[in-house]
């Protein structure tokens, strides 16, 4: 091939971080440790974030990666977000994912589709003080999320919400909503619309928190709207186009979630392999086994082959390039590897892996969410057949 036909490569995926990004990874890596490793058991136990946790990520500037300066956010890159997404998720899934909805999902959607005035009224709440929430599934509209029911009726300059979402992640915490209603029920999902609602708006309220098997501390609850008023101010893009809006934007949060899963894995691993150093039987650290050894061997193989994916599907998204192959990709294997490395990680501590004295159990049951949320697996595979197939 000709060097004129030669695209320029993209930077390495995995171990050709620019020296910024280093520094990025290595703080919140620090942070995460020194921070958040010692409330891990107290807030998967009580269901909640600990008291003054969520104000150290906005303080770090975890909360605003993306938002630009000018708004008071950090002014990074998608491939920033993803990496503090993975570092925090390797101490604690439930608070990485709170960071990665935040970036991933509301500040995209906004810093994609928002106009002038409704940036200069979110995004620098987003970045020092605000949480959002990203509202789309309910009851009958999971994989087949545009069956939504939840109504949006014009009057005058406002529009009139009512109808129930489940499942939103960060919905306790959170002051902002992208909830999607449909205006015309008769387009069918050409009608669907997205809606900026505050939490403090009538007609509007949280419901109760689902009580999980995994990822505990992180807030998942239903919302009610009952009779909402949400001025035409509020309308994110435009009236109709809300389908685009929640398909483009879960594309790139489907990364996001890879790199939950990939730190993870990550987590359980390490986890595993400093147990096994110090783990004896038979008189000699488990670790000297070779059934043990193939085991922790297979574990790294299969983190370091997500890395390489989550890694790559950011890079793309940052560089303008098609991703949404490697997105789905990267959420299912991500999902895959996490429930395998936590189980392996289990059975490797043995007895000790069953109870919560130590920190795999939590792995395990944080993991089965990642094969779930933001697409199932089933809904990857699809994805991803479609787009080899060219169907």
């Amino acid at each position: 091939m000709p060097a004129a036909d030669m695209q320029t490569p993209l930077p390495s995926p995995l171990s050709r971080l620019t020296e910024d990004e280093q520094l990025f990874r290595d703080s919140v890596r620090s942070f995460a440790q020194d921070t958040i490793q010692p409330l891990v058991r107290e807030m998967d136990e009580q269901q909640h974030f600990a008291d003054g946790l969520l104000e150290q990520l906005f303080s770090l500037g975890l909360m605003g990666i993306e938002i630009p300066a000018e708004y008071g956010g950090s002014g990074g890159t998608f491939f920033e977000a993803v990496l503090a997404v993975e570092e925090v998720s390797t101490i604690d899934p439930s608070v990485g994912v709170l960071v990665d909805v935040q970036n991933t999902l509301c500040i995209n959607a906004l810093l994609r589709w928002g106009n002038a005035e409704q940036k200069q009224r979110f995004l620098p709440r987003l970045a020092t003080n605000t949480v959002g929430a990203y509202a789309l599934s309910e009851a009958a509209s999971g994989s087949d999320a545009f069956a939504l029911q939840t109504r949006a009726v014009k009057r005058g300059d406002e529009w009139v919400l009512n109808g129930r979402k489940l499942w939103i992640t960060n919905a306790r915490e959170a002051g902002l909503f992208i909830v999607f209603a449909n205006v015309d029920p008769s387009a069918g999902y050409r009608g669907i619309t997205a809606f900026l609602v505050e939490k403090d708006f009538a007609g509007f309220s949280v419901g109760k928190k689902e009580d999980k098997l995994g990822i505990r501390a992180s807030s998942t609850c239903e919302l009610i709207l009952e009779d909402c008023v949400v001025g035409a101010a509020n309308v994110l893009g435009e009236v109709g186009k809300g389908y685009k809006i929640a398909i483009e934007t879960l594309n790139e949060g489907r990364i996001g979630i890879g790199a939950q899963m990939l730190g993870l894995a990550q987590g359980a691993y390490n986890a595993a392999a400093k147990y096994a150093k110090e783990r004896k039987q038979f008189g000699k650290a488990i670790a000297s086994f070779q059934g043990i050894q193939f085991q922790i061997a297979q574990m790294a193989i299969d983190i370091e082959s997500a890395r390489l994916m989550v890694y790559n599907a950011a890079r793309l998204k940052d560089a303008g390039e098609p991703f949404i192959k490697e997105a789905a990709m990267a959420k299912y294997w991500t999902s895959q590897v996490a429930e395998r490395v936590a189980s392996l990680a289990v059975e490797i501590y043995g007895g000790y892996g069953f109870v919560k004295d130590y920190p795999v159990e939590k792995y395990f049951r944080d993991s089965k969410i990642g094969k779930i949320y933001e697409g199932t697996s089933n809904m990857q595979l699809q994805t991803i057949a479609k787009m080899l197939l060219g169907d």
